[in-house]
């Protein structure tokens, strides 16, 4: 998988790529599927959501530029898979689920593999961690139409959070990197097109639909 789908499409950093290699992504998801767990696809976890496909996986946590000691917040838990990469990758991470049942899910098979630097809350994810912040790197997991403001106070000024914006059926994955107090001094890049579920919530889509 990290050869043929991950490092061909130009993923370049390491501890990515080693990253990658080493999460048993099978066990994110549910049995009947785990044939098809290595394939360069998402999967259904459950309640309309997905477990992403590995390369835009590595692409987002690649573009956070994790270095080892950062503290993340994760918005979209869903089944564990992308919080066990970021696990692998920062000292700390926060993640926010609002579907209870795919949040305890999610806890067992992190514990069962022992990622005990994981935090995990159920709730809205676009009202972020406040109580946690500031973070250097803050990942969104699901398709907004815009860029939630509350996320964007609890990043460091330095930090980078990479989401994708769009409608609910096509997005563009952004990364932001915050350089000051000032959220007009703001620098935006275009990773590409992607696909993600909605983010929902109060700053994001209203409504599962």
């Amino acid at each position: 998988m990290v050869d043929t789908q991950i490092r061909s499409r130009g993923i370049k950093d390491e501890r990515v790529l080693k990253a990658m290699g080493s999460v048993p992504r099978h066990l994110f998801i549910e049995e009947a599927l785990r044939d098809q767990a290595y394939n360069d696809n998402p999967l259904p976890i459950g309640d309309n959501q997905t477990i992403s496909q590995p390369y835009i996986v590595a692409l987002m946590t690649e573009a956070l530029e994790l270095r080892g000691r950062e503290k993340v917040l994760e918005i979209g838990t869903g089944s564990g898979y992308q919080t066990a990469i970021l696990a692998e990758l920062a000292d700390q991470v926060f993640s926010i689920e609002r579907i209870a049942f795919l949040a305890s899910k999610a806890r067992r098979v992190l514990d069962q593999l022992k990622y005990f630097n994981v935090a995990i809350r159920v709730g809205d994810g676009t009202y972020g961690w406040r109580e946690e912040s500031p973070f250097d790197a803050i990942l969104i997991a699901a398709g907004a139409p815009d860029i939630p403001k509350k996320l964007l106070e609890q990043l460091k000024i330095g930090g980078r959070l990479v989401i994708p914006v769009g409608s609910r059926h096509a997005q563009v994955l952004l990364r932001l990197t915050r350089n000051s107090e000032d959220f007009q001094d703001i620098k935006k890049e275009d990773l590409g097109d992607c696909r993600f579920v909605s983010l929902v919530g109060e700053y994001g889509w209203q409504g599962d639909k």
